[in-house]
């Protein structure tokens, strides 16, 4: 099994959630990345044969064991994902806009799951807009507020978030977030807001608008059961203190709350523990997502 190390990503709409988790005084903490291997950013692995070295070299020395040839990267990466602000309107493309505008195999899906509600119980989800041109001419004139749609969350929920979906968390939000690996995502609006430099973020307003499609709609269910998506299942254990991987490929353990030691290494919220098959590990009573990348003829 291998241990990875977090990594912490500062954002303009971070906050002090993760803070504690994060071995840093860092107070925007906008994503606690649990696994990451997407050519900017690169997760470690703290234990074992391959202590210090990059996910990356472990996941292209092995997949073939795991029936993951045919994936290029690993598909997806997690990440806990706190909200001290709204994050920007924004999408991501689906496979054909991917390949169009960024030569990219897939687009992106993405999944989260609310371990805290945001504040307004609400996020910014959907389209108001009923044809493409409708959104163009909104968005053009700034009326961002005659397009954006919302969805009403809870603690607990799961959204599965189809690429295409114009979309954005709200404040107060703490989720666990598993998304396609694909770099792309446009945004649409920004709230105007500056960052410490006092200069506004960029949009991607002409990809975003060729990108959205105004038809989508997440939905909420409870996160109750394995899910199973395009490129990943995922599943949501309570109350837990041992877990074995039964699949043929690997598998994620997200730590969401408690606090154990494995191999050596301290794990606790937002570390991820990465398990081959039959692999076991025991935990103090834990709550953790599993996550299992699906295994694919041709990606």
């Amino acid at each position: 099994m291998l241990v990875i190390e977090t990594i912490v990503h500062e954002t303009i709409w971070g906050g002090k959630k993760l803070t504690p988790y994060s071995g840093t005084n860092n107070k925007k903490i906008g994503h606690l990345y649990s696994l990451i291997s997407n050519g900017e950013l690169e997760s470690k692995i703290l234990n074992g044969e391959y202590r210090g070295q990059l996910f990356r070299k472990y996941f292209d020395e092995n997949k073939a064991r795991f029936g993951l040839s045919n994936y290029k990267e690993f598909p997806f990466l997690l990440a806990l994902v706190d909200a001290s602000d709204d994050l920007s309107l924004q999408v991501h493309p689906n496979d054909v806009m991917a390949k169009e505008l960024e030569g990219a195999d897939f687009g992106k899906n993405e999944s989260w799951y609310f371990i805290d509600a945001p504040k307004t119980g609400k996020i910014f989800d959907g389209c108001k807009a009923r044809t493409s041109q409708e959104l163009k001419e909104k968005v053009t004139l700034g009326k961002y507020d005659d397009v954006i749609d919302f969805l009403e969350v809870r603690s607990g929920d799961y959204v599965y978030i189809e690429a295409g979906t114009m979309h954005a968390m709200s404040a107060g939000s703490l989720v666990y977030e598993i998304e396609e690996n694909c770099n792309a995502t446009y945004r649409v609006y920004d709230f105007d807001r500056v960052d410490k430099d006092g200069k506004k973020r960029p949009l991607q307003t002409e990809n975003a608008l060729k990108s959205i499609d105004v038809s989508l709609k997440s939905k909420t269910i409870p996160y109750v059961g394995e899910k199973t998506e395009r490129l990943y299942s995922t599943q949501l254990f309570k109350n837990t203190e041992e877990y074995t991987n039964v699949s043929n490929t690997l598998e994620c353990l997200t730590v969401i709350d408690g606090e154990s030691e494995v191999e050596g290494q301290k794990v606790q919220r937002g570390v991820t523990i990465v398990l081959e098959p039959n692999e076991t590990v025991k935990l103090n009573k834990s709550e953790f997502v599993i996550s299992r990348p699906l295994l694919k003829e041709a990606v």
